[in-house]
């Protein structure tokens, strides 16, 4: 896990950030894991870029992003700084080129187009990491394969050279207990394994489930208003 604030920098952004690692460290000790097998995700939805910089320094590496044109705006604006930039939003076949262009990893590939479209836009030896972004509730028009899918999925982004499968990500239903949900989560991670035994990764968790998602197996967590603070009045 990426440190936290730095003490001599009391802004309330360094503080909050400072609370939510303790509390991750806590929750994965309770588990019986490492904080540092876990990567925490500051995302930064309508948030200014100087935001993401002072982030950096504070420490922070990894960010992530919802929308492909912040996620283009911001990454263009901060390209000079070593951040690992993260799109989970729901990706557009049509905007796939732009998202990989900017994107180290997209957490929400959810069907074969989407992942054709990533693969086509690659335009050098690079491999884009990639997750299957699964929909853990009844809705089918929640962004996610089902969970019977997953594996069928996950072999459709084996045959593309330009993708590396990671591992899986999913949002915890409103109405279920995170617990159970992350737990059928982390059946489907299993499932994936069985085709590729590389994608140990496991992107769930929010502010207020990340301590769930954790005792689920939980490597990275995307943490946003609690880090960064209410969100900006977009007017």
């Amino acid at each position: 896990m990426t440190p936290g604030g730095d003490a001599a920098m009391p802004s309330g952004l360094a503080a909050r950030l400072s609370a939510i690692d303790e509390q991750i460290a806590d929750a994965a000790r309770t588990a019986g894991r490492e904080p540092e097998e876990i990567t925490r995700i500051v995302v930064t939805k309508f948030h200014p870029a100087e935001l993401v910089r002072e982030l950096h320094g504070l420490g922070v590496r990894d960010v992530g992003e919802n929308r492909q044109q912040e996620l283009s705006a911001k990454q263009s604006a901060l390209s000079s700084l070593d951040l690992r930039w993260h799109f989970i939003g729901q990706g557009q076949t049509n905007k796939a080129a732009a998202i990989r262009r900017s994107a180290d990893v997209v957490h929400s590939v959810d069907r074969d187009r989407f992942a054709d479209a990533l693969h086509r836009a690659a335009d050098d030896d690079d491999r884009l990491d990639v997750l299957v972004q699964v929909n853990l509730t009844d809705d089918p028009g929640r962004g996610g394969a089902v969970p019977a899918d997953a594996v069928s999925l996950a072999e459709h982004i084996l045959a593309l050279p330009s993708l590396r499968l990671r591992g899986v990500m999913a949002v915890a239903p409103l109405d279920e207990d995170p617990a159970s949900a992350f737990a059928r989560l982390r059946e489907v991670a299993e499932r994936v394994r069985t085709v590729e035994p590389s994608a140990s990764w496991i992107s769930a968790g929010m502010t207020g489930d990340f301590a769930e998602a954790i005792a689920a197996g939980a490597t990275h967590l995307r943490i946003g208003s609690a880090i960064t603070g209410p969100r900006p009045d977009r007017g």
